[in-house]
């Protein structure tokens, strides 16, 4: 009964409803689902489950009276929020990162001072995608396994930390030379900034659902795999076994690829689109004349008003 009361008590606290409880009830409840959404393909979503299963007893026990398990179970809800932070840390990491990338974040209070401009960076980064595109279709066509990651928002110094610091223009020659079987910096990723390869030789992080991947995929292809579902990088593969391009983003790898597709998928990613201005379509030799006819028509009516 005291379970029934405080219900009621709780019910009539928020009667009646105005506009801005509504406005709250709604948020609360797009929160809710985007993080059931978030969490359901994730290791996150048995613990969730778990979680709810306790709420649920919970609110049993203390209903019928087993004042015993409550008291316990309360004691675990105060320390719980700690306890979620520990477990769900990968998980908050990556929903803070997709935070900060979000477009409130691009706004020039946030940006660099010292970033290039926009014109710069899309300059290098058409120069940058040629030569990818070129080198993948020479290794592929060799059977040259290769790993490169193109950097975006996230920051990818704890895996440049790993490899050796280059700093050089890209060219389908340099990638060849780097990804040689018999080169030291062959084994390991290459890491690419602002349209340059920043560092090779880079070690990647493991999927972090490394049991659900193709058995078929070779050790390359899964720590792209895991690359892009740390970061928001762009991860792209050759296959050593076949030759086969893929490309990884937000875990998901998609292939094969031609250099002509590999092309237009990194056009899309990395190169920003310009608003075109909103001009008036160029006027025809029809309308131009029709104007002209009207004008004579209205000029010779008026001269005749004036007679």
């Amino acid at each position: 009964m005291d379970f029934v009361y405080r219900m009621s008590s709780l019910i009539r606290s928020i009667l009646p409803i105005g506009f801005w409880d509504v406005i709250d009830i709604a948020v609360l409840s797009v929160l809710i689902y985007k993080g059931f959404t978030f969490v359901k393909e994730t290791r996150a979503g048995g613990l969730i489950r778990g979680i709810i299963l306790i709420f649920i007893a919970y609110f049993i026990m203390d209903a019928v009276g087993m004042k015993a398990m409550a008291y316990l179970i309360n004691r675990v809800f105060d320390i719980g929020m700690l306890a979620i932070v520990v477990l769900f840390q990968p998980e908050l990491r990556r929903s803070l990162e997709k935070m900060g990338h979000s477009r409130v974040s691009k706004l020039p209070v946030f940006s660099s001072l010292t970033a290039e401009t926009s014109d710069a960076l899309t300059q290098k980064w058409s120069i940058a995608i040629d030569a990818i595109c070129e080198a993948c279709e020479d290794l592929s066509a060799t059977t040259t396994g290769a790993l490169i990651v193109i950097e975006r928002e996230s920051k990818l110094g704890e895996q440049i930390d790993t490899g050796t610091v280059l700093n050089a223009a890209p060219s389908k020659e340099i990638f060849g030379n780097i990804f040689y079987p018999k080169t030291p910096l062959h084994d390991g990723a290459v890491i690419m900034r602002d349209g340059m390869i920043l560092a090779a030789a880079c070690f990647l992080p493991k999927p972090q659902k490394e049991e659900t991947i193709n058995k078929a995929l070779g050790s390359r292809h899964r720590a792209a795999i895991g690359m892009s579902e740390n970061s928001d990088a762009l991860v792209i593969v050759v296959s050593e076994e076949t030759g086969t391009i893929s490309i990884a983003e937000n875990g998901n790898l998609e292939r094969p690829l031609t250099r002509d597709s590999l092309k237009k998928i990194l056009r899309t990613k990395l190169l920003p689109e310009k608003p075109q201005r909103n001009s008036k379509p160029p006027k025809n030799n029809s309308d131009i004349s029709d104007k002209k006819e009207r004008n004579g028509l209205f000029k010779k009516k008026k001269y005749t008003d004036k007679i």
